[in-house]
């Protein structure tokens, strides 16, 4: 990608929510190589779907010759973002936040490439400069730039204080003040020229550009991506009880990979932009092909590009056989641990024995209202045992119903399942 269009063919992708002195930054990207910047606070042990946008907006950059800069906030996650967030974040130990950082970093590996000499990305934590800071001189020093005003007209900090159930902690309000600290920083040292960000950053980069100006006469530039929420207004990717994480032991590859192919019809041309490599006029034309081929193989695509990226082809693999096998009729293909990861998150599950007939375990697996429901299931041949009808209502399980002797399928029509764990 030539440096003069990479700006446009972010735009082209919907890649851009805001971006401060476009011309001045298209002119120094088509001059220079840049160094650039995005952070991650470390607010659990994994990272989830909404870091994946900025991960590939880096590596976007870095496959046009520019140089990423990661920065693991060990400092700024002691103090919790306030942005995007109803209620104030629980506040981690260092303790807890150290052991959940190179979990963090391994998975950050997985889209830019890290070396000991620095010389194609770079990882960086501001806990090295936060840790031995003065509050008094930084108070001092940093603090006189920043107008109590500016800040408290801000969306993040406007939402909490107009909230009667709940306010803004000063602990929170002075979260602006390190991530633009973090952003001069970078520049003095590093020579960073441009922060990347979700939407709701917008504010906390446009202070780092001003204080880096106010400190060291320096321009420097900020952009965001589109903040991608759900029709309720949450984050894209995660809800209060159910985020979708990175890592395959919170999240199996299996549902990661079904979270994809579930996504809106309307979505999915927007996603295929934004989420993968797949140039423009590809996946124009599969937009256009998609009455002819079905727009479920494009969910494919899309589905395998970021499993095969997060958790690599022989996962990728799985989950295929996996979804193949469980909606194809085929479980002699399926492997143990196959049956594992639907019963982690894959498919509903319920722990069952021999003691009760094929009407009570319907119920007890919530595919039936009643045993008067589940009856009329079974008698119209709605029910199947590992994808064999079964169309006897008094029917009792057997030793051949067990699968690896642990698991059965039961299945209600062709999309509802749940698997049975024999205990």
């Amino acid at each position: 990608m030539l440096d003069q269009t990479l700006i446009q063919e972010l735009k082209n992708r919907g890649l851009i929510s805001q971006i401060t002195d476009e011309l001045n930054l298209v002119k120094l990207l088509f001059n220079k190589k840049i160094s650039i910047y995005c952070g991650f606070d470390i607010t659990a042990d994994s990272l989830h779907i909404g870091h994946i946008l900025p991960l590939l907006c880096l590596k976007r950059f870095y496959c046009a010759g520019h140089k990423p800069v990661v920065l693991i906030g060990g400092a700024t996650s002691l103090i919790g973002d306030p942005s995007f967030k109803s209620t104030e974040r629980k506040l981690n130990t260092s303790e807890l936040i150290c052991s959940w950082k190179n979990k963090i970093i391994n998975q950050l590996s997985l889209f830019l490439e890290f070396d000991a000499n620095n010389r194609n990305c770079v990882i960086v934590d501001n806990f090295d400069w936060f840790k031995n800071i003065n509050i008094i001189m930084f108070l001092r020093d940093i603090g006189k730039y920043f107008s109590i005003n500016k800040m408290i007209v801000r969306d993040a900090v406007q939402n909490r204080i107009n909230r009667l159930d709940c306010g803004i902690s000063f602990t929170e309000f002075s979260y602006n003040l390190l991530q633009a600290y973090d952003f001069a920083i970078l520049n003095k040292n590093l020579g960073v020229v441009l922060q990347i960000g979700g939407s709701d950053q917008w504010g906390n980069i446009t202070s780092g550009i001003e204080l880096t100006r106010k400190l060291y006469k320096r321009k420097v530039f900020g952009m965001t991506l589109p903040l991608l929420t759900k029709k309720d207004g949450i984050k894209f990717g995660k809800t209060e009880s159910d985020t979708i994480w990175l890592d395959g032991k919170k999240t199996t590859p299996y549902k990661f990979y079904q979270y994809w192919l579930n996504i809106p019809d309307s979505d999915l041309y927007t996603f295929l932009k934004m989420f993968t490599f797949l140039s423009l006029s590809e996946i124009e034309e599969m937009k256009y092909d998609s009455v002819l081929v079905g727009i479920n193989k494009h969910k494919k695509i899309l589905a395998d590009f970021l499993t095969g990226l997060i958790h690599g082809q022989k996962e990728l693999e799985a989950v295929k056989r996996i979804t193949i096998n469980l909606f194809s009729g085929k479980l002699c293909d399926m492997k143990e641990s196959d049956f594992i990861q639907l019963e982690k998150d894959g498919i509903p599950s319920v722990k069952v024995d021999f003691s009760k007939n094929l009407q009570q375990i319907l119920v007890d697996s919530q595919l039936a209202l009643s045993r008067i429901n589940a009856k009329n299931m079974i008698v119209s041949n709605s029910i199947r045992i590992n994808h064999v009808v079964q169309n006897n209502p008094f029917y009792c399980f057997c030793i051949n119903d067990r699968i690896f002797n642990k698991y059965t399928l039961l299945s209600r029509g062709k999309k509802h399942f749940c698997l049975l764990h024999w205990v």
